[in-house]
């Protein structure tokens, strides 16, 4: 059924491709400080699209763990097969890691809700079309982070049982910077996978947050900002702590690109569900902080279009905060670059009419190879279009408050493909944007979990969608 599928990863921004039998490709093997080309690498996919109805029977089977049922697309599958590893053997691998997540955890990998909700649409009252809305409050550790991590640990325990990690070699140490959602999905899993975890959170950190991730046994370092070196302080920590040898069990595709193979199972879900109601999206809206969510869902929703089974990608847009919108701005630089414009930015101004005609003049035909050209460039020269930014961000959404957005590349491309933008929202829209989630669909995510759904009403009240239009949110993160 999927001898037409082969996976490879590659580096999105100077083409290298790790070796094949390299026991950690998280990072470019060609990636060196300072030469400012956008290292992230990326699962690319190829397959026969003739193939279409032997994909659906595998996004319709019956089976609960997304881990197994999705498994002969990821690459970690396709490594394990080609060194011997039979498919039974993968499953098995993957239950067994499960078995012990949901020790640690209280529950395993299932599929999330992906369902409309009628009490949102009616609350919204704007139009026909139907409101999706994704709950992973469910999830493992109560939020999408964890698919992230279990995607690593699959990959780690496939390479140590091929052989690719030999037997009598000690067990690097786990890494990850967080300030609480990704922290304490990788202590679960971590744990679950018997490996030491360091932990760089910010000062602010949750007390509940670090007591959990005490009592998972995780090391904990405190990062203080330091006023002359710019960036996140627990990226910086993170960092230091991957010189000393940890691996980087993180949610920052250039540190790790691996980690999006785990979050395509939330998008490749998606992709079950309306296939299951014979429905379609328009729009998906997509809180972005690193970016990896994004980056995972857009990715899944492409590899669902090559394999046949959506007609096209929705359009997708991120949403940030005013607290900190580094992605807004690099979405900007790019579209002026196409479009030959001076670069300048209005976003106090936040004129959803205006980025919608400059989305239109991005995808248009006819700047085709323009768009090409200025991605190429962007992923040679990150700086001039993705820096640190440069205040300290503060938000109620706090978890997409990265001061980079990692990803930040694959979404641009994303959002120029199909004609979607970032959106900017106000703190006022964040509030009553998880007020009206609360009330309309009972479902407990916090501030940044239902971040998409603030965008989604800015767009709405915008006049920027049609009545019949279908649209989708992801609640992410439970509230603690």
């Amino acid at each position: 059924m999927t001898a037409d599928l082969t996976t490879r990863l590659v580096c999105s921004g100077c083409g290298a491709v790790p070796r094949p039998d390299e026991p950690y490709p998280f990072r470019c093997p060609d990636a060196a400080d300072g030469d400012d080309i956008d290292h992230v690498l990326r699962r690319e996919m190829s397959c026969d699209a003739a193939q279409t109805h032997a994909w659906r029977r595998v996004f319709l089977n019956g089976e609960p763990n997304p881990f197994v049922r999705y498994r002969t697309l990821f690459h970690s599958h396709r490594i394990a097969t080609s060194r011997g590893m039979s498919d039974a053997e993968f499953t098995g691998m993957v239950e067994s890691l499960d078995a012990d997540v949901a020790a640690v955890g209280g529950t395993g990998f299932r599929e999330t809700p992906f369902a409309r909700h009628d009490a949102l649409n009616a609350a919204l009252g704007r139009g026909a079309g139907s409101r999706w809305i994704k709950d992973e409050t469910g999830n493992v550790s109560g939020s999408h982070k964890a698919r992230h991590m279990m995607g690593l640990a699959i990959w780690l325990e496939m390479a140590r049982r091929t052989g690719m990690i030999p037997a009598d070699a000690a067990s690097p140490g786990l890494a990850i910077a967080s300030c609480g959602n990704a922290a304490l999905a990788a202590a679960v899993v971590a744990k679950a996978a018997h490996r030491h975890l360091d932990v760089f959170i910010p000062t602010d950190a949750h007390p509940n947050v670090t007591r959990q991730l005490e009592e998972l046994g995780a090391q904990l370092t405190i990062c203080e900002r330091e006023d002359a070196t710019p960036g996140d302080p627990c990226v910086i920590g993170f960092r230091r702590g991957l010189t000393r040898g940890a691996l980087p069990f993180s949610v920052q595709g250039n540190e790790n690109g691996l980690a999006i193979e785990g979050g395509l199972t939330l998008g490749y879900e998606i992709v079950s569900s309306l296939l299951r109601n014979g429905a379609s999206i328009d729009r998906l809206f997509v809180q972005v902080g690193g970016g990896a969510l994004a980056s995972s869902c857009v990715q899944a929703l492409h590899d669902a279009a090559n394999l046949g089974l959506i007609a096209r990608m929705p359009r997708i847009h991120a949403v940030q905060t005013e607290g900190a919108y580094p992605l807004r701005l690099a979405w900007e630089r790019v579209v002026a670059q196409i479009l030959g414009e001076r670069i300048s930015f209005r976003i106090d101004k936040r004129d959803s009419t205006a980025d919608a005609a400059r989305a239109a003049a991005a995808v248009s035909p006819a700047v085709q190879a323009k768009r090409r050209d200025a991605v190429r460039f962007a992923a040679t020269h990150r700086s001039r279009f993705m820096s640190p930014w440069q205040s300290v961000p503060h938000s109620v959404a706090h978890g997409i408050l990265d001061d980079e957005t990692y990803d930040w590349l694959a979404i641009v491309e994303a959002m120029l493909d199909t004609g979607g933008w970032p959106l900017v929202v106000s703190e006022d829209e964040l509030r009553e944007a998880n007020g009206l989630a609360a009330a309309s669909t009972a479902i407990p995510a916090d501030h940044t979990g239902t971040a998409g759904l603030a965008g989604l009403l800015r767009l709405g009240r915008d006049g920027a969608v049609g009545p019949h239009e279908s649209l989708a949110a992801l609640f992410t993160g439970i509230r603690r």
